[in-house]
């Protein structure tokens, strides 16, 4: 009631503004006329005119053809950065006297005009959710201009604070919820694909399934990631006996299991701001208080990199002849062969506890997410995944990691920290066959 109270209050004020600014000048329908409008918003003084402004840039913005929307991050990076003269005399002055009021000088003028622009923006009705938008289109744009960096990052900056754990409401989805949102489940769902209604129906109804998302109150329809669980009698190894099992009924027995089979975010816009620690880490809170029998969180993880650097193996002089056979022996679009389990296990375990990219750290996204949470690598699943998808991108591999509570903190630290891969002593065991693999 009283979002929706404050809501009403600021569509007054826009109308307020927006009657006072229909008599003065026609909306911007160009790079150089948003940016026009874009300066006398942050000069602006008067609350109503100023949401009516921010709501007019915005409303022009999105009407722009595409090219006009990239030119105007252009015009954003050069004509909205701070004033180099303002910039050099107050860090002069910084270093001439590092007095607190200097530190705060040298702050206010080494923020971009831009930022001021964002917030302005973000207070026009809906005005969070075309800022989101903006940066999707610009986070495409920034491959062909790298410079458009400096406005993303003001960009997020902002974002990151706006979206912080303190605002994030956790909802559960089930078959309850309503359909909108529903819609949105199965169409930001990018683990598992949701084939249709009934597929969704399966995922959300049983008992022994449940669905969790997170959301905000300035975009209240739209989930911003979500995760799915199923409830079990034991750790799974394929993701078959989830999605293709049949639920339990209510007279099965009571599970001991949480596997998180799916985690989605939802807004590509707000890209590189972590919602997923906190989601994993309320929802166990959330499930051990209604399900107190619960005694191991687990997920059933895809590996998205791991074909790719097998491949990438048969320009390694130190291949051995079991580790060439199974890279002969594996087709794209077929399930890997009996023969091949243990050469594949080996070569796995490799990858996660020894496979680095350029700064240092596992090479899998998934492993980085699950062990820069306290997770630990509980075990390797061999056909695990045998979806066209799970072929391709992992040879058909999965993975289980295992949520300890008593252990999370300190795995964390040791990941943060020294990069250690914490894992068990089954994954450590198939490392030492690796070289054998390999020889």
């Amino acid at each position: 009631m009283n979002i929706s109270f404050f809501q009403e209050l600021l569509q007054s004020i826009t109308e307020r503004g927006r009657q006072l600014l229909e008599s003065r000048e026609p909306a911007p329908g160009n790079a150089q006329a948003l940016a026009q409008a874009c300066h006398k918003l942050i000069s602006s003084h008067g609350e109503a005119s100023g949401v009516a402004l921010a709501q007019q840039v915005l409303c022009a913005y999105r009407d722009c053809p595409q090219e006009q929307q990239k030119a105007f991050f252009d015009t954003l990076l050069k004509d909205f950065a701070p004033p180099h003269d303002a910039l050099a005399q107050a860090c002069q002055r910084y270093l001439d006297e590092p007095s607190s009021a200097n530190t705060t000088a040298l702050f206010e003028a080494s923020e971009p005009p831009r930022q001021e622009l964002f917030r302005r923006l973000n207070q026009a009705p809906g005005g969070t959710a075309e800022l989101i938008a903006m940066r999707r289109l610009l986070l495409q744009e920034l491959k062909a201009n790298p410079e458009l960096a400096a406005v993303d990052h003001d960009l997020q900056h902002l974002l990151a604070s706006w979206f912080n754990r303190g605002f994030l409401v956790l909802r559960r989805i089930d078959w309850s919820t309503p359909a909108s949102i529903l819609e949105k489940i199965i169409k930001y769902e990018a683990v598992h694909a949701i084939k249709d209604w009934d597929d969704l129906r399966s995922r959300l109804q049983p008992a022994d399934r449940r669905c969790f998302a997170f959301f905000h109150p300035a975009l209240a329809d739209e989930p911003l990631i979500f995760v799915e669980v199923a409830l079990t009698r034991a750790m799974p190894g394929a993701i078959a006996e989830i999605l293709e099992g049949k639920p339990a009924d209510a007279s099965a027995e009571e599970p001991d299991t949480a596997v998180f089979y799916s985690i989605s975010n939802c807004q590509d816009g707000l890209r590189g701001i972590s919602f997923g620690n906190f989601l994993i880490k309320q929802v166990v809170e959330e499930l051990a208080r209604e399900i107190p029998g619960l005694r191991q969180f687990v997920t059933l993880s895809p590996v998205p990199g791991f074909r790719r650097w097998l491949d990438s193996l048969g320009d390694d002089p130190q291949l051995g002849a079991p580790a060439a056979e199974l890279l002969k022996a594996l087709k794209p679009d077929a399930a890997p062969p009996l023969r091949t389990e243990q050469p594949m296990l080996a070569l796995a375990a490799e990858y996660f506890l020894h496979a680095r990219n350029g700064a240092g750290l596992p090479l899998d996204p998934v492993a980085r997410f699950h062990l820069g949470n306290g997770a630990r690598l509980e075990r390797l699943n061999w056909r695990g995944d045998l979806s066209a998808s799970g072929l391709r991108q992992a040879a058909g591999l999965m993975v289980n990691y295992r949520y300890e509570l008593r252990q999370i903190e300190k795995n964390h630290e040791a990941y943060a920290n020294q990069g250690a891969v914490t894992a068990s002593p089954e994954v450590r065991k198939l490392a030492t066959l690796s070289a054998k693999t390999k020889r």
